[in-house]
């Protein structure tokens, strides 16, 4: 049974919580991330644009459900005519 899949420990890592080399990985990352007011406004930036977008596709299709409300209601009042007057 000589497996050469790679055991628990190997793919999992052998530390447990607060293992000091995640500390120092997280340390590199904090330190990656001092600029990070200037990588919020982008986000913010991005995310703007994207509300925008949004913003403008919800009208359109508020003003396509209007205009097809509309125009139902109006066969329907036809509809609903036509029988009354042909009795």
């Amino acid at each position: 049974m000589g497996s050469k899949a790679p055991t628990w420990a190997d793919q999992w890592g052998r530390g447990g919580y607060g293992d000091e080399r995640d500390d120092d990985t997280t340390m590199t990352n904090k330190k990656r991330l001092g600029n990070s007011s200037s990588k919020m406004e982008e986000v913010k930036a991005v995310a703007s644009a994207g509300f925008d977008k949004a913003k403008a596709a919800a009208v359109v299709g508020a003003q396509k459900v209007k205009s097809g409300t509309s125009v139902g209601v109006k066969w329907i009042k036809n509809q609903y005519q036509k029988k009354r007057s042909s009795k």
